[in-house]
């Protein structure tokens, strides 16, 4: 899965000056785009530039005009269709545009590219150190602020087990869970924060490029790297850092970037972004083993370790072989189940629940929930197991016998991560069948609603949660009816049942064995694994899609498959171009382009150059291409013909790099009258080879062309090279 495009109003208008349609908010609600309302489209016009249509090439029937209301700016219901496309998200330039100045600076320092190359491995190691230095964080906090929590509750339930009065030990902890989620929705919801995947892409985001433009301070470094072809791979590297710390799996964190972060690949990148996990990793565990006093030892590497399996006395046999695959069924089952119950919830809350304020009192909600949940359960049961030989964090005697303590309370008195670890690990006996089943159908309803809350959570270990869950009463099934056969062990199967139900929710395959067998430290269950995750994608792929792409689609994010769509193999280039033609002369009037960078109507972002005579309307051959952004830049710098002799120096790429990624909008930038009537020379800036297909070029190909450079632009042309139509542009996803 690629990451998010960016966010920019090309028009600088509020989105209370933009024209009133359908809004389509992010998932949390916040914010919302206006798209205009949408037109009638035919085969020969149905992709406008900067406007993407509503264009289903799997519907044979024509697209029909919607009717849209006037909405208010805050509406009680927002209606939302998936096969809409948001105008919020934009896409980037991975081309390089290979203008003169860009052409002259690679000449430049063609003899220190070395220095550029050791520059990256210094930007990777930044990213790791940081991004471990992150994770240390989280987790002493997190760590500290679960055992506060846990010990104040269990204190207070003991005291009111004896005296009565459990109904404010109820109220304490529903209390504590509503106020800690209080202040962690408030963040996301006003400020930004995210999971360690998401905190190391911001890290490398920033520290790629030297500066933040947040805060408002350049620290004039690494300038080389402001454009959004070197920002893509540093990403891609800050979120395998990520999964990295998260799980101490440097290679999992590779192939977990290979296959849901980066479209694009190579070997060089791949060197970095493992440099940049290593290290992650390492510093993880070097500041955490100081910190738990054991600074010499660098075996427990990762926030989430699930420990060793003793696979001498817990191997698998070719009889279980079945076993697995049934498992992986399950979760394909399960997982769709799941996927299909959080997409209905996620259109219930882009409808309604769309301001930060009813977001932030939801996240309460279900923290209060939450706890009232596991209470009843820990209340309701009986399930007491021997307290001597077991390292319980916080036993919870409640109602069991002295030395004792309640079994259902270790699943609630522990942060998830640990509970995961007791699931694998504790021995046979350690849990009632009843108290598995109970707990694997609550915490399924209660995660499923809680993913997509405006809180810091992800949906790994809540996963690997219930997985762990139901796979251990598997086991426990399977050693009753097999009359406690070694072979039958609740812990294995437990593993396998993590894995399959994660599996089945985010279907990921080759990066998830890598994480659970680095996470494990055993290679023994790789093949296992590997059975019960391809299993678990197939089942879950027949009934729904997964839960990262599925919520892609709610989001309304332009997103380029990795295929064409069957029914476009029949379509061609000519019968998707967008008319009218836009296009700008080599020598052009300032005013004519403040004019047609002005007109909100087309948001274009690159624009054709071609040879035409002033006085004729006829379009002539294409000589370039240049961007909007450029665009910018050189109306802000008065680069204008008649004052080429007043410019005290040459414009550099540096002056357009200072202006990445936020270019001021154009209502910004003042042109006075007289200016209007200056002309500027695009010769210089424009690219002059961009990418070109006939229009007898099938769309498949120019799909293909698309997907597999990266393109932002593509100027169709006819057998006279010229620009007869238009180009045919789709925003595409950010790596």
């Amino acid at each position: 899965m690629a990451n998010v495009a960016k966010k920019v109003s090309w028009s600088g208008l509020d989105l209370a000056e933009e024209p009133m349609g359908e809004v389509t908010p992010l998932l949390n609600g916040t914010g919302g785009t206006v798209l205009p309302p949408p037109r009638q489209f035919t085969h020969s016009s149905f992709l406008r530039i900067g406007r993407l249509s509503t264009v289903d090439l799997d519907d044979d029937d024509d697209v029909r005009e919607l009717e849209v209301d006037v909405l208010r700016p805050f509406p009680n219901e927002i209606p939302h269709n998936e096969k809409l496309l948001s105008l919020k998200y934009e896409s980037l330039d991975y081309d390089n545009s290979e203008n003169q100045l860009f052409l002259e600076e690679e000449r430049r320092i063609n003899h220190t590219a070395q220095t550029v190359e050791i520059k990256r491995w210094i930007i990777c190691a930044m990213i790791g150190i940081l991004t471990g230095l992150v994770a240390c964080f989280i987790d002493i906090v997190v760590e500290n602020l679960a055992r506060l929590k846990y010990q104040v509750v269990k204190d207070n339930i003991d005291k009111f087990t004896e005296t009565g009065g459990l109904s404010f030990s109820l109220l304490l902890w529903a209390t504590m869970n509503a106020s800690f989620v209080m202040v962690g929705s408030i963040i996301v919801a006003f400020i930004e924060e995210g999971p360690m995947i998401h905190s190391g892409a911001i890290i490398a985001a920033g520290i790629s490029q030297g500066r933040s433009t947040s805060l408002k301070k350049d620290f004039k470094i690494f300038e080389y790297f402001r454009r959004d072809t070197e920002k893509r791979d540093f990403v891609s590297a800050g979120a395998a850092a990520g999964v990295s710390a998260a799980f101490g799996a440097p290679v999992g964190g590779v192939l977990f970037s290979l296959e849901e972060g980066a479209s694009f690949w190579n070997q060089f990148l791949t060197w970095r972004i493992f440099f940049a996990s290593m290290i992650s990793t390492f510093t993880l565990n070097s500041v955490l083993s100081v910190y738990n006093g054991n600074p010499w030892d660098l075996s427990s590497p990762g926030l989430i370790n699930f420990g060793r399996f003793d696979t001498e006395k817990m191997g698998y046999t070719i009889q279980e072989i079945p076993i697995f695959i049934f498992m992986g069924v399950v979760g394909g089952i399960l997982g769709a189940m799941f996927n299909a119950l959080n997409c209905c919830l996620t259109m219930f809350r882009i409808r309604y629940i769309h301001r930060p304020c009813l977001q932030v009192v939801e996240a309460m909600l279900v923290g209060a929930v939450t706890a009232t949940v596991g209470f009843v359960m820990i209340y309701c049961s009986r399930d007491c197991q021997p307290l001597q030989g077991n390292t319980v964090a916080h036993p919870l005697q409640l109602f069991c016998a002295d030395g004792e303590y309640n079994s259902m309370a270790t699943t609630f008195f522990n942060t998830p991560e640990k509970s995961v670890v007791s699931l694998f690990h504790d021995p046979p006996g350690s849990y009632n069948p009843m108290t598995l089943g109970m707990f694997t159908l609550m915490y399924f309803f209660l995660a499923c609603w809680t993913y997509g809350l405006t809180v810091s959570a992800g949906v790994f270990i809540p996963s690997l949660l219930i997985g762990a869950a139901w796979g251990r009463l598997f086991g426990i099934a399977l050693s009753l009816m097999t009359g406690g056969a070694i072979w039958a062990d609740p812990g294995k199967y437990a593993l396998m049942g993590a894995a399959a139900q994660l599996g089945g929710i985010v279907r990921m395959t080759l990066s998830l064995t890598v994480i659970m067998m680095e996470a494990t430290g055993s290679v023994t269950y790789g093949f296992p694994i590997m059975l019960v995750l391809m299993t678990a994608k197939i089942v879950g792929d027949y009934f729904a899609e997964g839960l990262y792409d599925m919520h892609i689609q709610l989001q309304s994010i332009p997103f380029l498959h990795w295929e064409a769509p069957v029914t476009s193999h029949s379509l061609t280039a000519r019968e998707v171009m967008s008319t009218p033609v836009t296009c700008l002369r080599r020598v052009e009037k300032v005013g004519t382009i403040v004019d047609m960078l002005s007109d909100t109507a087309s948001n274009h972002n690159g624009f054709p150059v071609v040879e035409s005579n002033p006085d004729t309307t006829q379009v002539a051959g294409l000589r370039g291409l240049v961007l909007r952004s450029q665009l910018i830049v050189l109306l802000k710098h008065k680069v204008f013909v008649e004052r080429a002799s007043l410019i005290q120096r040459r414009l550099k790429l540096k002056d357009f790099r200072d202006a990445y990624p936020r270019f001021p909008p154009i209502q910004s930038i003042h042109v006075s009258q007289d200016e209007r009537e200056c002309m500027m020379d695009l010769t210089e800036f424009m690219n002059p080879s961009p990418y070109t297909v006939p229009q007898e070029a099938s769309l498949p190909r120019v799909f293909k062309l698309f997907r597999a450079l990266g393109l932002r632009h593509l100027v169709v042309v006819d057998n006279r090279n010229e620009v007869s139509s238009w180009q045919w542009v789709l925003d595409r996803e950010m790596e």
